[in-house]
């Protein structure tokens, strides 16, 4: 048997050995993004809802509008002036997305209760008032 052909049969048994590292590792980078996402994602909810309690407008379908398609992995709570939210990523399993679960909140603080009086200044104020979707 060659030299040559010694190594390579050294090389394939060297790649299948590294494999299941590879993979683990690129398993790991993917939930890494997800949990990411799903941090923002709550974020940009809550934010959303305290927004909307500003603005006088239903804080719930803000939060829902916000969360898009993680809505079926979201739980949010909203109650006085606070908007709580969560999201768990997309996971392989169940307890992996629990642990991994990103928790946002955001207060509206006092002014929300009076939040029906705006006032804008210059231009007509179209620009202040949310858009309908048409």
């Amino acid at each position: 048997m060659s030299r040559r052909r010694r190594s390579a049969g050294q090389a394939t048994v060297e790649l299948v050995a590294l494999m299941p590292f590879v993979v683990l590792a690129v398993a790991a980078a993917v939930q890494v993004l997800a949990a990411g996402t799903a941090d923002e994602r709550a974020s940009a909810a809550a934010e959303a809802g305290a927004v909307a309690l500003l603005q006088n407008r239903d804080p719930k379908a803000a939060v829902q509008d916000a969360l898009g398609e993680a809505k079926d992995r979201a739980t949010f709570t909203i109650s006085g002036h606070r908007v709580h939210v969560t999201v768990r990523p997309r996971a392989f399993t169940r307890g992996l997305a629990e642990l991994l679960a990103a928790t946002s909140a955001a207060d509206a603080g006092e002014q929300a209760a009076s939040a029906a009086r705006t006032v804008v200044r210059g231009g007509d104020g179209d620009s202040a008032r949310p858009q309908d979707k048409p």
